[in-house]
């Protein structure tokens, strides 16, 4: 897979979150869920591409791992969605499996760029 191909991934999964947060129901638990998913499931594009043009291979990690931290705790939103029966799961369970291999690719990238890094500080 490329930069650009993860990136589009990235931008794809946002705009799928945007439309399951705007379906969420509008009583305190799905408002609740919905401003929390939106801000987690939206960030990993932008942190991404930020990783893309970072200064310093340090840097890049560091975008990455803000990725994946972001990535999981969409995960647990949409489990919470799911679990909680806001949605029809069949509706969303693409979506969770989406969010759970980004989190194996951004997860990947970072142990190889660290390595990468430990081999060229030698």
């Amino acid at each position: 897979m490329t930069p650009d191909d993860l990136a589009e991934r990235l931008l794809d999964f946002a705009v799928r979150i945007g439309r399951v947060v705007n379906a969420l129901p509008a009583n305190r638990l799905g408002r609740h869920i919905a401003a929390q998913l939106v801000r987690c499931g939206t960030s990993p594009a932008p942190n991404y591409q930020e990783g893309c043009a970072a200064e310093s291979r340090a840097d890049f990690v560091h975008k990455l791992l803000i990725c994946l931290k972001e990535l999981r705790e969409a995960r647990f939103w949409i489990q919470l969605v799911i679990r909680s029966e806001l949605l029809p799961e069949s509706r969303i369970t693409g979506l969770l499996d989406e969010c759970s291999q980004l989190c194996k690719v951004i997860g990947k990238s970072v142990v190889t760029a660290k390595a990468r890094g430990s081999r060229t500080k030698r």
